[in-house]
This record gives structure tokens, C-alpha cells and sequence, in this order.
């Protein structure tokens, strides 16, 4: 297993503000043995349906609006699409020899594919699930990341670095280099850090964002392997398929907190959208724990395909409140500009019915920020003290409410 894969997984946003969306409570577990992918209700922790993919699926990930969901067919170099509302597969993609790593951009336009036989990347477009432009990057890309204002890519070279892609030029702007074997990648919720898992020397590196250098190696379990970060970036959790076990990294230190016994061989591990559960698919055994992450130990587990992989963001990485579609599925009448920013943004909106309107700010852990009320058409707003990271805008009035996203650098 350990030369055969390697894995990657998002950090996933809590949003407790909001009802949500029913993809936000669906896992989707590759099984790389018999072809297919586990769809798992997560609240009851009950498999619901099994989809037919292409030859050894290993990667994957969710759009962030739920919308579809993206399997890396390692044995047939293309990328099958499930939309997630019939549960079927409505495209495949070919790509480059061996894709592993999947991650979405955060607003769901792209996707960037690691083809771990062939050194490079795919970068998709979404909307007509084709191949824009191929990047070449280091020499095993598996492991795959991107930060959270979707400037920076991260992917993880089985070898001994970091390659960063520009996500603007299409290029690598940076080789960091790290441990030995890096395979799992996460970005943490405010894209300060980057942790990757050295799969050899049994270390998770932490990569300062800002420098492009490494400031931290943390010792681990044996043999790390998938890696995800809770919504309030404050634990991290790696998966060590050769002793069986997850380590529980605290983010403030650096240090590793717990360990949790799971099940044979774990490697793909995610994260719920409320930051609650941590699931784990075990390659040997067929199967996926559930960690309760309040006491970090195991609460339940679910009998899935044969050889379950799932790396990446089985889950979908952030929850999509059920109002960004609300009044009249129009949230393009509301323009937050600029986005990202770093001092003021200001609101416009381009329909009277949002006229004297409650404006609410919310964090990805749903704190409440700032409020404020759209007395006419626009208003700028002062977030130059925000915490720099992905933030929730509410507009309000009796017509409903709709939500934009932007990011604060």
C-alpha cells in the first residue's frame, strides 16, 4: 500500500449558522479493490448507495458547492464525475498516467489533478469537466492541496519537496523541500500553514506559508499516510497505516496530543463540516471508523467496499448553507469587492429588494463578526483587524436571505 498510494486531504469548514445542505452530510469512500464508492449518510453512519467508478480509485474530492464529486481512476488515467443528486456518473476525464491527489479550488471553478506516474498536474475546468493546462511538477506527484484564497496549490512529490503552483500563471512558484516520501497535505483554515506527512521518516512537516520553508517536524506514528485538519485548525490528524493508529496533532504546539487505535491499515481520513467526527478508511479491513473527536475515540464503524482508500476530501470540504440559492436563486445580484481583500470591502447590490437589509459576517467556525444594515445599494465594511482566512456574508431581509463568500488576506 505504501508505494502504491499516496494521499492528501483538505481542511473542512464548520458552518453552524445555517441549515444545511444534504451533501454536506455525505461521505464518499473510494474502494480501490472492487471499483466503487461507498456513499455514506453521516449522520446515521449507514451506507446508502455504491457507484461503479473506473479501474482503482484512490483519490477524491467534493466540490465545494456538493454539486459533484471527482474519483481518480488510478488504473485508467481518467477522473470519473458522480453527480452527487442522482448518484451517478455522468463524465469521466482523462488526465495524465496514474492520478492520485484531487483538490477543488474554493470556489468549485477548477479542480487540480496529481498524475503520479507522470510528474505533472491537471488542472480541470469544472463547468465542462475538461483539461485546461498540464503543469509539470516534481517526480511522484500523490498529495495535493489549495489555500484557502485559491492562490496557492500544494502538491506533495513522493520524493523530498513541496512543488507550489501560482494558481494565476499556471506555474510552480516554489520548491520547498521536506521530509522524506511526502504524501498527505492539508492546509490549515487561516492558510498559514501547510503540514505533509513524510511517509519514510515517520514525520508530519509544517510548512510556514508566508516563508515557503519548513518550521517544524513533529514525530509521528510509523508510516503516515492521509492527514485533515478540524474547522477551528486547532487538531490535526494523520493516519500510520503500518501500526494502525491516528495521531492527533495540536496546532498550537506542534505536538502530538493523542493517539487513537482504529482499524487495519487506515489511510484517507476527512473530517466533518461541524469539526465532531473524523472518519478513517481502513485499507485491510473494508471498513471506516468514525472518531469522535470531543474524547478522540472511536464511536462507530461502517462496513464499506473492498479496500477502501478515500484520500482526499471525502467530505465535502465546506458546508454550503441551504440560503446561498435562497431569493430566487439570485446571490449574483449581491458584488463584495475587492475579493480577497485585506482592508475594506464593500457590498453592492444590484436589486432593490435587498434594500434595508441586515448584513452578518461569520467566521468559518460561525462566530458572528460584524453587522451591519444595507440602508440603500452598497456600504464598505472595515476588516482590516479580521483574522485572515474564508468568511460568510449574509444578507437578510422578509424576501429570505442569500450568503457570498470572500477571503480575507
Amino acid at each position: 500500500m505504501k508505494k502504491l498510494i499516496l494521499s492528501f486531504a483538505l481542511l473542512a469548514f464548520s458552518f453552524q449558522i445555517f441549515t444545511f445542505n444534504g451533501v454536506a452530510q455525505t461521505a464518499y469512500i473510494t474502494n480501490y479493490s472492487n471499483n466503487t464508492v461507498s456513499v455514506i449518510n453521516i449522520v446515521t453512519n449507514e451506507v446508502t448507495n455504491t457507484i461503479t467508478v473506473g479501474a482503482g480509485p484512490n483519490g477524491v474530492s467534493v466540490s465545494p458547492d456538493g454539486s459533484k464529486v471527482y474519483v481518480a481512476d488510478y488504473g485508467t488515467n481518467k477522473v470519473s464525475v458522480i453527480n452527487t443528486a442522482t448518484a451517478a456518473v455522468t463524465a469521466t476525464i482523462t488526465v495524465g498516467h496514474h492520478p492520485k491527489g484531487i483538490a477543488f479550488s474554493p470556489d468549485g471553478s477548477k479542480a487540480y489533478i496529481a498524475n503520479n506516474l507522470d510528474g505533472t498536474v491537471s488542472v480541470v475546468n469544472s463547468a465542462t469537466n475538461t483539461v485546461s493546462k498540464t503543469i509539470k511538477v516534481g517526480t511522484y506527484p500523490g498529495g495535493i492541496a489549495v489555500s484557502p484564497d485559491g492562490k496557492n496549490v500544494y502538491v506533495a512529490d513522493g520524493t523530498d519537496s513541496v512543488n507550489v503552483i501560482n494558481s494565476v500563471s499556471n506555474t510552480v512558484s516554489s520548491v520547498i523541500i521536506v521530509g522524506s516520501g511526502p504524501d498527505g497535505i492539508a492546509v490549515s483554515p487561516d492558510g498559514s500553514k501547510v503540514y505533509v506527512v513524510g511517509q519514510y521518516d515517520n514525520t508530519v512537516m509544517v510548512i510556514n506559508t508566508a516563508a515557503d520553508t519548513v518550521s517544524a517536524m513533529i514525530k509521528g506514528g510509523s508510516n503516515p499516510v492521509g492527514i485533515c485538519i478540524t474547522p477551528n485548525g486547532k487538531n490535526v490528524y494523520v493516519t500510520n497505516a503500518d501500526v494502525n493508529t491516528v495521531s492527533v496533532i495540536n496546532s498550537a504546539s506542534d505536538t502530538v496530543s493523542a493517539t487513537i487505535n482504529v482499524g487495519n491499515d487506515p489511510g484517507g481520513i476527512s473530517v466533518s463540516p461541524d469539526g465532531s467526527s473524523v472518519y478513517v478508511a481502513n485499507w485491510r479491513d473494508n471498513t471506516v471508523n468514525v472518531i469522535n473527536t470531543s474524547v478522540n475515540t472511536i464511536s462507530d464503524t461502517i462496513t464499506v467496499g473492498a479496500g477502501p482508500l478515500a484520500f482526499g476530501n471525502f467530505i465535502s470540504t465546506y458546508t454550503i448553507p441551504v440560503g446561498l440559492i435562497s431569493l430566487n436563486n439570485r446571490p449574483k445580484d449581491i458584488t463584495v469587492y475587492p475579493n480577497p481583500a485585506n482592508a475594506d470591502i464593500t457590498i453592492e447590490t444590484g436589486d432593490l429588494q435587498f434594500s434595508n437589509s441586515e448584513l452578518q459576517i461569520y467566521d468559518v467556525v460561525g462566530n458572528l463578526v460584524a453587522e451591519k444594515r444595507l440602508a440603500n445599494n452598497k456600504i464598505s465594511i472595515d476588516i482590516s483587524q479580521f483574522s485572515k482566512g474564508l468568511y460568510f456574508l449574509k444578507v437578510a431581509n422578509e424576501n429570505g436571505f442569500t450568503v457570498k463568500q470572500f477571503v480575507k488576506e
